[in-house]
């Protein structure tokens, strides 16, 4: 198969844009490591800009076989927080003025990635959340978050606990420590990392906001020092070979790469993407199976009435069949095997339909049909008659007549179709 067919039968994954200004105007983006990563391990991601009125139109990206969430400004606190976590209006600026790039509300955006998270959790649908993606996973199922961890967080607990989230001067290079909760996903994909009785990593985060009260459903898989939730998934949820993947991670893992190189910081780093993608490609698979095998749907009153009509037809086949009026050898047990996939609350195809209702109306019109035969075979057996009692000479000069008409009448009608033609084209 060519590869520009390739998107026509791999699983899609939709990742909504993020909206910043470049050269005085709006432009969307997403990062070429989350897209790369999608693309690595089998599936397609669907770009969905965050344009106003999209949330209305998410169906237009049907099928979805995966979510990934990853980038964005802060979600609107009254999502979550109607009581703004008691800020004064001094400290809001102050938070407004550190975090700018990520504090001016973006609501579209906030609305398209509630409805895509609400979504997936409607139908299970897998969905990663990295960073801002983990954070709109909690509130779409209840949960809430801390407006700015530093504030809220770190300053009321002892100075060795703390930690920095971001460090807008080194993106890339900030790592700070989490420690991994046992007999988790995450567990799993680091523990050739772990040392022994340590259970601990390096990870790369840049944020201000965070889970602070993480929704029911859900199970923590890292702690930062300070308490921050830093990974949780859910478990009811969690079989990638079976389509199912609903997780959070609040660190970015597919940026833990060495500096100028794209060698991972542990090979565990690339696992939830490649479990993620696992999780798609199986639930595309099994999205497939079930639409190939439908329930026959229940017939309505008017497709009821079409079946009624069509039995009939065939009551009245069997019926002249059997009596022996232009009975045909073999069709019988045909039509009585017709009759009883009919009887059956089987709704059926346009053409079946057709079909059937073809053979239903030559047989009601079979009387006219055999009357016509009749009078035909009449006219036949006395032009015979005639015929019979007139002369060489006169036969010869009919044949002659009706040869005649026969190619005046070909002629006529080849003008008649160039007619047309000509009128077809000046039209």
């Amino acid at each position: 198969m060519a590869d520009s067919d390739l998107s026509m039968i791999l699983p899609r994954v939709l990742i909504v844009s993020r909206r910043t200004v470049r050269k005085n105007k709006f432009v969307d983006f997403v990062g070429e490591y989350h897209l790369d990563l999608i693309v690595n391990y089998g599936a397609v991601p669907v770009i969905v800009p965050r344009v106003s009125g999209l949330h209305m139109l998410l169906e237009s990206f049907e099928p979805i076989h995966g979510v990934l969430l990853c980038e964005g400004e802060d979600i609107d606190p009254s999502l979550y927080d109607a009581e703004l976590a008691g800020f004064s209006a001094e400290e809001l600026e102050e938070i407004r003025n550190v975090h700018a790039s990520d504090t001016a509300i973006d609501r579209e955006k906030d609305t398209i990635e509630l409805r895509l998270a609400k979504l997936c959790l409607e139908r299970n649908i897998p969905y990663l959340g990295i960073c801002r993606g983990s954070q709109v996973l909690n509130v779409a199922c209840g949960g809430t978050l801390y407006q700015d961890v530093e504030k809220e967080l770190s300053k009321k607990i002892p100075e060795e606990q703390r930690v920095v989230h971001m460090d807008y001067d080194n993106y890339d290079g900030h790592r700070h420590v989490v420690k991994v909760v046992e007999d988790t996903p995450l567990h799993q994909w680091f523990k050739d990392s772990l040392e022994e009785n340590k259970m601990e990593i390096m990870v790369n985060s840049y944020h201000h906001q965070g889970v602070k009260k993480l929704a029911q459903r859900f199970v923590p898989m890292a702690f930062a020092p300070d308490g921050l939730i830093e990974g949780f998934y859910d478990p009811d949820t969690y079989n990638p070979e079976e389509g199912k993947f609903i997780m959070g991670l609040q660190f970015h893992p597919e940026r833990m790469r060495h500096q100028d190189s794209d060698d991972f910081d542990y090979p565990g780093c690339p696992a939830a993407y490649k479990e993620f993608a696992k999780a798609v490609i199986a639930y595309e698979k099994k999205l497939n199976s079930s639409e190939r095998v439908q329930k026959a749907p229940k017939l309505n009153q008017e497709l009821e009435t079409k079946r009624n009509v069509i039995v009939r037809s065939f009551s009245i086949a069997k019926n002249m069949y059997s009596s022996g009026g232009g009975k045909i050898s073999g069709q019988e047990s045909e039509l009585e095997v017709g009759a009883e996939f009919l009887q059956a609350s089987t709704a059926l195809s346009l053409q079946q339909e057709n079909r059937l209702k073809q053979m239903g109306a030559t047989v009601r019109n079979a009387s006219a049909y055999r009357e016509r035969l009749k009078v035909n075979e009449e006219r036949e057996r006395l032009a015979r008659a005639i015929m019979g009692k007139m002369s060489i000479s006169k036969l010869s000069d009919l044949m002659s007549f009706y040869h005649m008409m026969g190619k005046i009448c070909s002629e006529a009608i080849e003008g008649k179709l160039q007619d047309r033609v000509n009128e077809e084209i000046e039209f």
